[in-house]
């Protein structure tokens, strides 16, 4: 682990990659539209992020064909789906993190998925060595996966799934799809306690910090105009303050 975990992270080198000029920002706005659109297929949704490759997992390498594993240890392309359908069973994989851009990954067999002397993608390992691991390379939206012999997986003339490119291009692009509930995130950065209406954020805040002495909530009846005005001032979570104060039962109010 420790000998396998000194070896420099590789960028992501693109085939043909242009080193023309930079784009202008409106180019780079429409960029992160088409990038903010969520990929999914049958409920399985493609990972951005290394954070995101977590439980079960299928490794897209062709337009709804995934990464098939055999009984033979061996593994394939499996035949193209629906646009609704989702991957199979022996298409499918468990993702364990170990380090902080290594995963390993382990099919339903059992087994984890390693390389061979050849350059081959094996599942026949019980446990995870240096061959084991995969590093998981995002550049430019697109993604491709680097074995432990520093090259690239891609499906070979033969049929098998094999890490022989020093390079990544189209044919080594992949996506990484997972069926793990999406943690969704607020764009504007807001806290979950002051989303809604005043009323309802003062309640939430209430339940947040009343010490509860007697299991009541204490609730200011006052009218809520001075909340609006406040949220339009910028001193809502002053005033939100000012009001606990004057019930008593808040533990940050003395």
């Amino acid at each position: 682990m420790a000998e396998y975990s000194s070896v420099k992270s590789t960028k992501l080198v693109l085939k043909g990659q242009n080193k023309g000029k930079k784009r202008k920002n409106k180019d780079k706005k429409k960029n992160a539209d088409d990038g903010a659109k969520l990929d999914v297929v049958g409920g399985w949704w493609a990972v951005s992020t290394f954070n995101e490759i977590t439980g079960t997992v299928a490794i897209e390498m062709q337009n709804n064909s995934y990464i098939h594993a055999l009984d033979t240890g061996l593994f394939t392309i499996g035949p193209p789906h629906n646009d609704d359908e989702g991957p199979d069973p022996p298409e499918q994989f468990t993702a364990i993190k170990v380090s902080d851009s290594r995963i390993a990954l382990k099919s339903g067999y059992g087994k984890y998925l390693g390389l061979n002397s050849d350059g081959l993608v094996v599942g026949r390992s019980d446990a995870i060595g240096v061959r084991e691991q995969w590093e998981p390379v995002f550049q430019d939206g697109k993604m491709a996966l680097q074995a432990a012999n520093s090259c690239f997986i891609s499906y070979s003339d033969s049929g098998d799934i094999a890490a022989k490119s020093k390079t990544a291009g189209g044919d080594e692009m992949l996506k990484i799809r997972s069926n793990t509930e999406r943690e969704v995130k607020h764009k504007d950065n807001l806290a979950d306690e002051d989303r809604g209406n005043v009323k309802s954020c003062e309640l939430s805040y209430v339940k947040k910090f009343q010490s509860f002495q007697d299991q009541r909530l204490r609730i200011n009846e006052e009218n809520a105009t001075s909340l609006k005005r406040a949220r339009t001032d910028g001193k809502f979570h002053e005033t939100l303050l000012d009001r606990r104060s004057k019930m008593k039962a808040d533990r940050y109010c003395k």
